[in-house]
């Protein structure tokens, strides 16, 4: 960014991307602004840190930024953008102007359609380790960095996240890529698999010829991309769950999972191009106990009644399989109850197949389907009436799968809970307020 620009307004602020980049400006001495539809913990610890929040829309008349970034889930005509434009202020998305930022630095970007926060969240603290003191942006909160989405570090290294939402990922230029997986999501923007992995082939293009692609060679599409690229003389490191290092990833590791194991090979992989000793490495990975809502494990109440609650961001259907597997991996013998709120009616209408055949074959002892938490940008009208959780649970036609109300679950769960069970409240979307009732935060 150009020193000219000193006030910065975020529109959406309260994302759990963007608001990590507000963060960042704070730190720059930017007099930091922003906006969203409703206030939130995370509005809350940017107001703590000097940031001046507004639920709603805000007249920029009376603000004056020298500059506006808006979150990818703000639509074009927001009267926020349309206003800054009337100014003529500079207007750019959160990803854009992430993007200058990675062109700035030597920049580790993830990406992936699962695993991305985790990975991202596993090399920032493996880097900060072995003092090699990055900067990150990550979407979720890292215990580590006192619960934050952002560290500000001294070095030239930033380690992101890099989301394929919208083409945002296209905006970046790392050293190092990481690929994780490609799997159809956001189909409200590819439309089909091959735009998917077209976007992915640019992004990994922007790699230099002195950089490294990272990719998963056990994902079909990541190890093509991979084979494609190598064509171009960029250095291609592929990590798998067959090789060597992953019985002892899988012995030292904390969280529990196969994914998660990966997850940590592609770190493992990026710390070597780093030249991080191998022992330092794995320390790091052993200390790592997961991060906000990626597999959150903590205690909870049920009516007084005392259960296990692992609280997790997933909501796409490999998601929801991987990471029911995994808490019955990790509680064989204890009941589980899972809590999944679908995240879109337009990505569970087009899913609708995979969603189904995940539950049907979930190892949960009861799934209680809640209410579709809709996106007003990223929804259809003509969508949202077709499709339902109701229909969801009728197309599983299993007893062990069930449709509740969102506002009735845990009225649902008291019937089902004695005491010592796991609760696993899955969804992108308001479902963490039944998380944070549980645990006693609400």
């Amino acid at each position: 960014m150009e020193k000219k620009y000193f006030k910065v307004h975020f529109v959406g602020i309260g994302g759990i991307g963007i608001s990590a980049l507000a963060r960042y400006y704070i730190t720059q001495g930017w007099k930091v602004s922003g906006s969203d539809i409703a206030l939130s913990d995370i509005t809350k610890d940017l107001e703590a840190l000097g940031a001046e929040i507004y639920a709603g829309s805000r007249s920029l008349k009376e603000i004056m930024p020298s500059l506006v970034v808006y979150s990818p889930a703000v639509k074009q005509g927001d009267p926020e953008l349309e206003e800054a434009r009337r100014l003529d202020i500079r207007v750019a998305s959160y990803p854009q102007a992430l993007g200058e930022l990675t062109k700035k630095c030597k920049t580790i970007a993830v990406s992936g359609a699962h695993g991305k926060s985790t990975t991202t969240t596993m090399i920032a603290l493996m880097m900060v380790d072995a003092k090699l003191d990055p900067t990150v942006i990550v979407g979720t909160k890292v215990r580590e960095f006192g619960d934050s989405n952002f560290r500000l570090g001294k070095s030239e290294n930033l380690v992101i996240e890099a989301c394929e939402y919208d083409r945002s990922f296209l905006n970046y230029w790392p050293q190092v890529a990481v690929v994780t997986n490609i799997e159809m999501d956001h189909m409200e923007c590819y439309r089909g698999e091959a735009r998917l992995l077209a976007a992915f082939k640019e992004f990994v293009s922007h790699v230099p010829v002195m950089g490294t692609l990272v990719a998963y060679a056990g994902d079909k599409n990541s190890a093509r991309i991979a084979k494609e690229i190598k064509k171009t003389g960029v250095n291609v490191c592929e990590y798998s769950l067959a090789s060597p290092d992953a019985k002892k990833v899988r012995g030292l590791m904390k969280i529990p999972g196969e994914h998660n194991v990966a997850n940590a090979l592609a770190a493992l992989a990026v710390g070597r191009l780093f030249k991080i000793p191998d022992s330092k490495i794995f320390a790091s990975l052993a200390k790592y106990k997961g991060s906000w809502r990626r597999f959150d494990e903590s205690t909870g109440t049920v009516n007084g009644k005392k259960v296990t609650l692992v609280s997790d961001y997933g909501h796409h259907p490999t998601q929801i399989k991987l990471t029911m597997e995994a808490a019955r991996a990790k509680w064989p013998q204890k009941k589980i109850i899972c809590v999944f709120q679908p995240h879109q009616a337009y990505r569970t209408y087009l899913l609708f197949d995979e969603f189904v055949k995940a539950l049907k074959n979930s190892p949960a002892d009861l799934v209680i389907l809640a209410d579709i938490y809709q996106v007003a940008s990223r929804e259809r009208p003509s969508i949202t009436k077709r499709v339902s959780s109701k229909k969801l649970a009728k197309a599983v036609g299993k007893k062990n799968v069930e449709y509740v109300a969102t506002g009735q679950i845990m009225e649902r769960l008291d019937k089902e809970v004695s005491g010592g069970e796991v609760v696993l409240v899955m969804g992108a979307g308001n479902i963490y307020d039944l998380s944070k009732k549980i645990s006693g935060k609400n």
